[in-house]
C-alpha cells in the first residue's frame, strides 16, 4: 500500500468518533436556565443555601407545582412562586414617565408609538405601565416589574389615590360636581371618587379629580354619563409623586425613599 494511502486511512480512522466517545458526548444545554436555588436568591428573597431548604419543605412552586429537587433548573418563562407569590430574579426597576400624546398604553408591538418606545432604555427589567393612559391623554405613568406594587395599585379596595387635570368641552354644573362627588352609578355599578373641584383660577371646564381606579377610561364615563365632552386629561400626581423636573416625553427612576412611601401608601 502506497503512504498517502495509509495517511488517508489514518486520518479517516481519527476523525469518526467512536461508539464509546460517541455516549460519552456532552448532552446540549440551554444557556438561560438558572438553579432553582439561586433564581430564588437572586429575586432577593434569601441566600441559596437557606433556598434549598425552603425547596425541600415544598415552599417553591414552578409552573403551579411543588418542586423539591436539589439543582432544578428554571427555564425562560417558568412561573415560579415562593409562599404562593410570584417571584423574579430581576432587579426590581421603578420609572416614572411624563407621558406625551399620542402613545398608546399597552406592551403590544402592534398598536404603533407605544410607552414602551419611550421608555426602551430605562431599564433591562422586564417593566410594564401600571395602569392605563389613554393615546391622547398625559401626564404620569409609573412603571415596574415589582409584582407587590402591580397589586397594590389595582386592588379595587386598597389602590393608590391619582389626581388628574381634566378638561371638559363646556362649563361643569355644580349640581353635576356635587353628583360626581358623592357617588354616582351607571349601569348598575357604583363610581366613587376621592375628591373633586374646580381648578383655582381656571374657567368651571377644569376640574381637578382624585381617584384610584387606575385607566382613565372611568373619568371619560363619569363624565360622558353627564353629557360632557372630555377634551384632555392629565395625569398629575400618583400616590405622592408629581411631575416637577420631569418634562414631557421624559422619565426617570424613582428614589429609594419613593419607592419605600410607595410600597407604605
Amino acid at each position: 500500500m502506497a503512504q498517502g494511502d495509509k495517511r488517508d486511512q489514518r486520518v479517516k480512522k481519527q476523525g469518526k468518533p467512536s461508539e464509546h466517545q460517541k455516549k460519552r458526548a456532552p448532552k446540549p444545554s440551554n444557556n438561560d436556565s438558572i438553579r432553582l436555588n439561586k433564581y430564588i436568591a437572586n429575586a432577593g428573597i434569601c441566600s441559596r443555601r437557606e433556598a434549598d431548604m425552603y425547596i425541600s419543605i415544598g415552599n417553591v412552586t414552578v409552573n403551579g407545582k411543588v418542586v423539591n429537587e436539589m439543582g432544578y433548573k428554571v427555564q425562560p418563562g417558568d412561573d415560579v412562586r415562593f409562599d404562593g407569590r410570584r417571584i423574579s430574579p430581576e432587579a426590581k426597576a421603578y420609572v416614572l414617565l411624563n407621558k406625551p400624546k399620542g402613545f398608546a398604553t399597552t406592551t403590544s408591538n402592534d398598536k404603533g408609538n407605544t410607552v414602551m418606545d419611550l421608555v426602551a432604555k430605562a431599564t433591562k427589567s422586564r417593566i410594564k405601565p401600571i395602569g392605563r393612559l389613554g393615546r391622547n391623554a398625559t401626564g404620569l405613568l409609573l412603571f415596574t416589574n415589582d409584582d407587590e406594587v402591580h397589586q397594590r395599585f389595582t386592588n379595587s379596595k386598597q389602590g393608590v389615590v391619582k389626581l388628574y387635570q381634566v378638561t371638559l368641552s363646556k362649563n361643569l354644573k355644580m349640581a353635576d360636581l356635587d353628583r360626581i362627588r358623592e357617588g354616582i352609578k351607571i349601569e348598575g355599578k357604583s363610581i366613587s371618587v376621592e375628591e373633586i373641584a374646580y381648578v383655582d383660577g381656571a374657567p368651571k371646564k377644569e376640574v381637578g379629580l382624585k381617584i384610584k381606579h387606575t385607566g382613565n377610561s372611568v373619568i371619560r364615563t363619569i363624565f360622558e354619563h353627564l353629557n360632557y365632552e372630555v377634551v384632555k386629561i392629565d395625569c398629575v400626581i400618583i400616590g405622592g409623586l408629581t411631575k416637577k423636573d420631569l418634562p414631557r416625553g421624559n422619565w426617570r427612576h424613582l428614589t429609594k425613599q419613593e419607592v419605600i412611601n410607595l410600597k407604605m401608601l
